[in-house]
C-alpha cells in the first residue's frame, strides 16, 4: 500500500512524538510509524510509574556528549518550563520532588495521554506494528541527480490481526526517534544508528549508561546479602561526583549515586565511595578515644549507617578489632580505618548493560548534526531527535527534556 506524508517519524517515543505534533501543527501531514504494538513504552515506565518528566534547572552540564555545546540551543528554545506549561494546558496533576525533579501524581499514562491527544489534535497519523525494512531516497523523476535533495522512500511490513501488508510510503522529511539500545524489551534498538551509517554520518562509541553496577566475589556475596539496603553516600570516577543514595543488590551496586556515575565510568576504573559523607571519621574516632570512649567501633558507627552494613563492614575491615573498645585502639590504626569509610575503592567487574540501563550514552555524532534544527548537514530533510544522537542526560529529568527540546526543534522546521 502506497503512502505520501509531508513528514514521516520512526519512533513513537518522547522525542518522536513531541516532533510530530509540532510539525502537525504547522500544517504538515504527518504519519509516525512505531513498530512495537503500543507507542510510548518508556514514558510509561519512567519514574517508577510516575513520569520524572523534567527537572526545573536544566543547564547543559546535566548532558554528556562529545559537544558539549549542541545541546544548548535546543534547550533554550524549548525549556523545562515550556513543558510544564503544557502539562498545566492538560490539566495534568504533578509535583516537584527533591533535586528539582518533576513528576506526575497521578500516573505515566497522563503524560502519554497528553502527547497523544496533542497529536489528534494536529491530525498526526500513527502506525503501530511496522516494521521498517528499507530506508533510502527515492529516484528522481525530475533527472536530479543530488540524492541529498531527494524525497525518502521508506519500505516496511505492516502488521493486521490475521494478516501483513507490505507499506510504501513517500516524504519529503523523516525524523528519526528510534531510541537507543537501552532496555531492548521496550523497544530498544541500534536501528537509528545504522540509518545514519546508510546515509554517511558518523556514530560514535556506545555503551550502556545509568545502570547498576556488577561485581565479582567476596564482593558479590557481602552485597548479596546486603540487598534492598540503602544509604547516602558520595561517589567519585574520573572527576566526577554525586551525592546521592546508594543501594545494594544481589548483583552489586545500584540507586542514584551508581547510576549517575555509570556515565562516567570505563570499564576497568575504580569507584571511590565515601560512606559518610559529611564526616572525617578517623578523626572522630580518634577524637572519642581522647574522651576515653569505651563503645565498640559498629556501635560509634550505627548512628551514620544501617547496622547490617556496619556489620559486614566490620568483618572486611577490622575482625581482629570487633570486640576491642574505642579507647584501646591505635590511634593510627582508627585514622587508617576512617579513611576506608570516607574513600573506599571498589573496581566493578561491569555494569548490568543495555538489558537494564535506563540510556545508551554515545550516539549519532553530533557535528554531523544542526544544533538550530536536528536536521543532517549532509542530507537535507533528514532529522535525528531524542536519546539516538550523542547527548545524554544524568538522572532527574533530563533525558525527557531532551527528548521534548530536540523533537521540538525538528518539528518546527521538518
Amino acid at each position: 500500500m502506497d503512502q505520501n506524508y509531508d513528514v514521516v517519524v520512526l519512533g513513537a517515543g518522547a522525542a518522536g512524538l513531541m516532533a510530530a505534533f509540532i510539525a502537525g501543527k504547522r500544517g504538515r501531514k504527518v504519519l509516525v510509524i512505531e513498530k512495537s504494538n503500543k507507542v510510548g513504552k518508556k514514558i510509561l515506565m519512567s519514574g517508577g510509574g510516575r513520569c520524572n518528566f523534567t527537572n526545573e534547572l536544566v543547564e547543559s552540564e546535566n548532558f554528556l556528549s562529545g559537544n558539549a555545546h549542541f545541546c544548548k540551543s535546543a534547550l533554550s528554545r524549548f525549556t523545562s518550563r515550556d513543558f510544564v506549561n503544557l502539562v498545566e494546558k492538560h490539566e495534568i496533576e504533578y509535583e516537584i520532588r527533591k533535586k528539582n525533579q518533576f513528576f506526575c501524581i497521578g500516573s505515566s499514562k497522563d503524560i502519554l495521554s497528553m502527547l497523544l491527544r496533542e497529536c489528534e489534535l494536529a491530525g498526526v497519523h500513527i502506525q503501530t506494528d511496522t516494521e521498517i525494512k528499507n530506508v533510502g531516497n527515492e529516484p528522481s523523476k525530475t533527472g536530479i541527480s543530488d540524492k541529498s535533495r531527494a524525497p525518502f522512500l521508506i519500505k516496511g511490513l505492516s502488521e493486521m490481526r490475521c494478516s501483513s501488508r507490505h507499506v510504501k510510503i513517500r516524504c519529503d522529511s523523516l525524523i528519526i526517534a528510534t531510541g537507543a539500545l537501552s532496555i531492548p524489551t521496550l523497544g530498544g534498538s541500534g536501528y537509528g544508528y545504522d540509518i545514519a551509517e546508510q546515509f554517511d554520518l558518523s556514530v560514535t562509541k556506545k555503551f550502556a549508561g545509568l545502570v547498576p553496577f556488577m561485581f565479582s566475589e567476596p564482593l558479590k556475596s557481602v552485597f548479596s546479602r546486603l540487598s534492598g539496603i540503602a544509604t547516602l553516600i558520595e561517589v567519585e570516577s574520573n572527576g566526577c561526583f554525586f551525592e546521592e543514595s546508594m543501594l545494594f543488590t544481589h548483583r552489586g551496586l545500584s540507586g542514584p549515586a551508581m547510576l549517575q556515575i555509570s556515565n562516567y565510568w570505563n570499564p576497568g576504573d575504580e569507584l571511590k565511595i565515601n560512606l559518610i559523607p559529611e564526616s572525617d571519621i578517623g578523626e572522630e574516632l580518634i577524637e572519642m578515644k581522647k574522651q576515653s570512649d569505651k563503645r565498640l567501633i559498629r556501635s560509634y558507627l550505627n548512628k551514620y549507617l544501617p547496622r547490617a552494613l556496619v556489620l559486614e563492614l566490620q568483618s572486611l575491615w577490622w575482625p581482629d578489632l570487633s570486640e576491642v573498645p574505642i579507647i584501646q585502639i591505635n590511634s593510627n590504626m582508627l585514622r587508617n580505618l576512617g579513611e576506608k569509610f570516607n574513600i573506599w575503592r571498589l573496581k566493578p567487574s561491569g555494569t548490568e548493560g543495555y538489558r537494564t540501563a535506563e540510556v545508551t550514552v554515545g550516539g549519532v555524532n553530533t557535528d554531523d548534526i544542526s544544533s538550530q534544527t536536528m536536521e543532517a548537514k549532509k542530507h537535507r530533510g533528514l532529522y535525528f531527535v531524542g536519546e539516538v544522537l550523542d547527548v545524554t542526560g544524568q538522572l532527574g529529568g533530563f533525558n525527557f527534556q531532551w527528548a521534548w527540546a530536540s523533537g521540538h526543534a525538528a518539528g518546527l522546521v521538518a
